[in-house]
């Protein structure tokens, strides 16, 4: 599914229209069939809430059509009617032609009656703004969202929740709190915004007839990870292929006090599907993890040659977890980007042993991943969490782009970027709240780059089956540790490959 904004929606309906001739009123027409398609048998008495722009529109061609199903409706509209767009005021007119009436909520003297039908309906259809909305909701138009907020019993918004900027997710001075929204086309990307479904709901994307090939023509590369597209990219297996064909994996982790994290990281790596995987730690800690690490090899840093030969000879490298925030890992890092032939994944103390020394990337003959959480984005960028929190996918992808590098920023909606495309991802919650979550997202990264994936597509694939291992778990389970996640990581791949082969 691909991600839009209030620009790319514009351009799009600018091109329906003029290149295309493709009426506004059609478009507007197919988005009310949409929407009424969502409203189920059980919502009688229906309040419409219209503005005078094209969301507006949307809501009187809905009305027209519940209406004609026999639905109790009640329709408002705020602002002035003199100023409607022109497709509104053509479905405006239609409703008066067939004695349909519209209330006009023009000052605060109108807001008792609308108060009133508002606590008696079953659902509200919020049509007051589209997604162009750049201004600060006051006057009239915030004492009708407030009152639709505190007295309305199932909301339903079009398009985007009136009051909510459908680019930055950012509620401007008040927004609707839907528990559904029927949006058109393509996500809009402020729904990835932390904290947005407390306005959006449930989110419906439709189509109302705009053709694929004017969508990619506006599109800017921006998608979200789904259980289709991971399952279409999952490499089937050939059956004459053997270990060698999925490639050799080596995991830089652990130190005194940290084994967990290297044993999750290798063991993420092992169950998804590394043909041969070796996890170089501390001397002290081999032992350990080699008694715990059945189907992994060990190797300890103070074998040079060995460790050597590991950073040259492997497909994929991962580096970083539980190492420590220290200049011995800096120095394991740095190693590994200058001689390395291979992807690398950099996580954790990877990650923050490069804090104002991030040219330290530019050593690297190959791609670089990093997966940071915002604690660990923000200490190396400079960017604040809260700054970061609300424009996740522009830092991500300037800060992708300037050191040419992949950013996997975790969080609601992990956002995965190459500097170039975007992929934000649906799956995972706060039942995986819990310490090992990144070491195990980290295994199963360089395992898929170690069998083959792009760097991309692994961040992106293995970010997705990280999560939907956490959903599958969620539904039978009150919390989920990592150790849970790394038993369903092969069920999970299975159960997605499977989906691709129906």
């Amino acid at each position: 599914m691909k991600v839009g904004t209030s620009k790319i929606m514009n351009k799009i309906d600018q091109f329906c229209t003029t290149s295309l001739g493709i009426p506004g009123n059609i478009l507007m027409e197919n988005a009310a069939l949409k929407v009424v398609k969502n409203i189920g048998e059980e919502f009688k008495d229906i309040v419409l809430v219209c503005g005078v722009g094209n969301n507006g529109g949307d809501g009187m061609a809905c009305a027209r059509h519940l209406n004609a199903i026999g639905r109790n409706l009640k329709i408002f509209c705020v602002g002035n009617i003199e100023k409607m767009s022109s497709d509104c005021k053509f479905n405006y007119d239609i409703l008066s032609n067939i004695g349909i009436q519209v209330i006009n909520l023009a000052n605060e003297d109108d807001l008792e009656e609308f108060k009133t039908a508002v606590q008696s309906a079953d659902l509200i259809l919020d049509c007051i703004f589209g997604t162009g909305l750049s201004r600060e909701v006051k006057g009239i138009y915030r004492d009708v969202i407030s009152i639709i907020n505190d007295e309305g019993n199932y909301i339903m918004a079009v398009d985007t929740p009136s009051g909510l900027s459908s680019d930055t997710g950012i509620e401007m001075g008040i927004a609707i709190k839907a528990h559904k929204t029927i949006s058109f086309v393509m996500y809009k990307r402020g729904f990835f915004r932390y904290r947005s479904e407390d306005y959006t709901g449930e989110i419906v994307i439709e189509n109302i007839g705009v053709p694929k090939f004017v969508i990619d023509k506006f599109h800017e590369n921006e998608y979200i990870v789904d259980e289709e597209m991971a399952s279409n990219s999952i490499i089937k297996r050939d059956k004459y292929a053997h270990k060698g064909n999925f490639g050799r994996v080596a995991i830089f982790a652990g130190a005194k006090g940290y084994s967990g994290a290297a044993y999750i990281s290798t063991e993420a790596a092992v169950r998804s599907g590394s043909g041969l995987i070796t996890l170089c730690t501390k001397e002290e800690l081999q032992n350990l993890l080699s008694s715990k690490l059945v189907e992994a090899m060990t190797a300890s840093f103070n074998d040079k040659e060995k460790i050597e030969k590991i950073i040259t000879s492997s497909d994929a490298i991962a580096v970083g977890p539980g190492m420590g925030n220290t200049e011995e890992t800096f120095y394991k890092v740095k190693e590994i980007l200058s001689t390395a032939c291979c992807p690398i994944v950099i996580d954790a103390d990877g990650i923050n042993v490069l804090k104002g020394r991030l040219d330290t990337l530019k050593n690297s003959k190959n791609k670089v991943i990093l997966t940071p959480h915002p604690g660990e984005m923000s200490r190396i960028s400079g960017v604040s969490i809260e700054k970061l929190e609300k424009n996740r996918i522009d830092i991500a992808k300037n800060f992708a782009a300037k050191y040419d590098v992949i950013i996997v920023l975790k969080g609601y909606k992990t956002v995965i970027t190459d500097g170039k495309e975007v992929f934000v991802n649906t799956t995972g919650s706060s039942y995986m709240a819990s310490g090992g979550m990144g070491d195990c997202l980290t295994g199963i990264i360089v395992s898929l780059v170690g069998q083959g994936y792009s760097p991309i597509m692994a961040a992106a694939i293995g970010t997705f089956i990280h999560g939907y291992c956490g959903d599958v778990l969620a539904n039978k389970m009150a919390n989920i540790t990592a150790s849970d996640i790394l038993k369903e990581i092969p069920y999970s791949i299975k159960k997605i490959s499977y989906n691709k082969m129906r």
